[in-house]
C-alpha cells in the first residue's frame, strides 16, 4: 500500500508539520536522580526519535505531588527545567517540534513516592488495583485520600506554573494528559468519581476540572499550542464509566471553546473495549486536528487517514525500537521490535541503542 497520505504535511495548531506522523508519549523511567531530572541520555533518546513530524514527551509531573512512578522526570524544579532544555535543543536541532505531556497521576502513586510520605490523591477515596513502582519496587496501592474541594485552585495553578516551566525549557507546547486512569482522568469517569460536590455526580460536574486545568494552561500558551489526550474507553489503571459516549461528546464539545490545537484519542489501550464506541463522533466534533492512537501500523494509519478517520497517527512502541521509524515506513523497511523488559528504568540498553536503517546498511556492506 502506498502511504501517500502519511507524508503530506498538515497543520496542527500554530505548526505546519512536514508529515502526519507522531511519536506519543513513553514513560521511559530514565531520568537523573536524585531530582527526577532530564540528562545527556535523554537527549540523545530524543534526538535520535527527531524524524518525527511531531515529538510528545514521556508523561512528566507536574508536581511531587503528581508522581506516581520511579525515575520519571518532572517539570516542577529549575533543575528540571534545565535538564529539560537539553531535550528541547537536541530536537530542534534535528529539525523537529516538540510538546511536553503534563502529568498528574492522583491515585496510581505510593506514599513512599508523595511529599512527607502523605496518601496520594483522587476525586474519591477508592484504591486502584494492582502496585506502585516505586524505589523500593514494587508495592501495593494504597487507598487514596479525596481532595478537598477547595483544594482544587492548587491542583490547576500546578498545571499553569508546569505550562509556564515547559515554555522556559523550550517546548513548543504541552499535552495535557487526561488518559489512561491519571487524575483527570479519574475526575471525569463514574467509576473513580464518587464526589457530590460540584466536581462530581453528572457529566457538567465530572468535566468540570479538565475544563478548568484547560482554561489555564491554554492562558499561557495559547489554544493553538496545546493539545489534550484522552482513552475514552480505557480500562487501564482500574478506569470505568457507565455512559463514555455520551461524558466524551459533551467533553469535546466544551474543549471546543478553548481552540486546541489537537485532540489525542487513544482508541486500543490495553484490556479497553471499544467495540460499541463511536470515535468517528468524536473527530468530527472537534474543531482541531484529530490525532489517533492504538496499534497503529503504516498501513492502518494510511488508511485512517485516507478515509478521513484522523489527520495525524501517532506511534508508541514501534518508536522505541525503530528510532527512524518515518523513514522505515517510506521506505517499506522492516521494523525492529523492541525488548519489553528494558522499557522502564536502566541506562542505555533498550533505549538509545536500537540501530536505524542507516545504521543496518552500513553493517551490512
Amino acid at each position: 500500500m502506498s502511504l501517500q497520505n502519511l507524508f503530506k504535511p498538515g497543520t496542527l495548531g500554530q505548526y505546519t508539520l512536514p508529515h502526519r506522523i507522531i511519536m506519543a508519549p513513553l514513560t521511559r523511567s530514565r531520568s537523573a536522580q536524585p531530582g527526577d531530572i532530564p540528562h545527556d541520555l535523554n537527549a540523545q533518546y530524543y534526538a535520535q526519535r527527531s524524524t518525527a513530524a511531531l515529538i510528545i514527551s514521556e508523561a512528566t509531573q507536574i508536581s511531587q505531588q503528581g508522581k506516581g512512578y520511579a525515575f520519571t522526570p518532572g517539570i516542577h524544579s529549575q533543575e528540571q527545567i534545565n535538564g529539560w532544555k537539553k531535550v528541547t535543543k537536541a530536537v530542534h536541532e534535528n529539525g523537529s517540534k516538540i510538546f511536553m505531556q503534563l502529568w498528574h497521576v492522583g491515585r496510581v502513586s505510593h506514599s513512599s513516592l508523595q511529599p512527607n510520605n502523605q496518601l496520594p490523591v483522587a476525586p474519591s477515596a477508592i484504591a486502584v488495583d494492582g502496585q506502585a513502582f516505586t524505589y523500593e519496587g514494587m508495592q501495593d496501592f494504597e487507598i487514596p485520600r479525596a481532595l478537598e474541594s477547595d483544594e482544587m485552585v492548587e491542583i490547576i495553578n500546578q498545571y499553569r506554573q508546569a505550562s509556564q516551566n515547559a515554555l522556559e525549557a523550550g517546548f513548543d507546547g504541552v499535552e495535557i494528559h487526561a488518559a489512561n486512569g491519571y487524575l483527570l482522568d479519574q475526575f471525569l469517569k463514574d467509576g473513580t468519581n464518587k464526589r457530590h460536590d460540584q466536581y462530581g455526580g453528572t457529566i457538567e460536574n465530572r468535566v468540570r476540572l479538565i475544563l478548568e486545568v484547560t482554561q489555564a494552561v491554554t492562558e499561557v500558551l495559547g489554544g493553538d499550542r496545546v493539545g489534550i489526550r484522552i482513552s475514552p474507553t480505557g480500562s487501564f489503571n482500574s478506569m470505568s464509566d457507565s455512559d463514555p459516549q455520551s461524558l466524551n461528546q459533551y467533553l469535546i464539545k466544551k474543549l471546543n471553546d478553548y481552540n486546541l490545537a489537537y485532540l489525542h484519542v487513544v482508541e486500543n489501550f490495553g484490556d479497553s473495549d471499544n467495540s460499541h464506541f463511536n470515535f468517528d463522533n468524536l473527530r468530527h466534533l472537534f474543531n482541531g486536528a484529530y490525532i489517533a492512537n492504538g496499534g497503529y501500523t503504516g498501513e492502518s494509519a494510511e488508511r485512517s487517514l485516507s478515509e478521513g478517520k484522523s489527520d495525524f497517527v501517532s506511534f508508541g512502541s514501534a518508536f522505541i525500537a525503530n528510532p527512524d521509524l518515518p523513514t522505515r515506513l517510506k521506505q517499506n523497511a522492516k521494523l525492529s521490535q523492541p525488548d519489553q523488559d528494558t522499557f522502564y528504568g536502566g541506562d542505555a540498553k533498550g533505549y538509545t541503542d536500537y540501530p536505524t536503517l542507516k545504521d543496518e546498511n552500513r553493517e551490512m556492506k
